[in-house]
């Protein structure tokens, strides 16, 4: 049964006990004040995921790369793509790291599949080590109509 409480609804949920104990674990390892509090961002996690499968929703996110600084042209052409995807990408932070090692994360906002192609392009040039897509259904707010 649902209950209202100012924007929060209360539901039952019915889970094997060895299921319940096993979040109870993660619940207290990972600090979360309450089982609904887990609960609530498990299935927030779940709903990004189907909406990022689906492809054509809105999402903003993070697209983090590590790369090596050194391969030739690598830089440019990350660069390149910032530039051709100018409507996806929001901002870029880049930090140079030990070893010719370059972190950068850049924000994105768009269609989910083309953040996903845009992630791609970039994720799989020689001299990115690592690189990662991460999506969320909140929006930043549009700077331009």
């Amino acid at each position: 049964m649902s209950q209202n409480n100012g924007g929060v609804s209360r539901i039952s949920v019915s889970l094997p006990e060895t299921l319940l104990l096993q979040l109870d674990e993660m619940v207290a390892e990972r600090g979360f004040d309450s089982r609904s509090q887990a609960i609530a961002e498990m299935i927030s996690h779940q709903i990004t995921a189907h909406k990022k499968e689906r492809g054509n929703e809105i999402m903003a996110g993070t697209i983090t790369l590590l790369y090596d600084h050194s391969t030739p042209r690598l830089q440019k052409l990350l660069a390149d793509l910032q530039h051709q995807h100018i409507r996806e990408i929001i901002s870029s932070l880049h930090v140079h790291l030990m070893h010719s090692q370059t972190m950068e994360v850049i924000l994105v906002q768009g269609p989910a599949a083309q953040l996903q192609l845009i992630a791609d392009k970039m994720i799989t040039n020689r001299g990115v080590i690592s690189g990662k897509l991460e999506l969320t259904t909140t929006l930043i707010p549009q700077l331009h109509q």
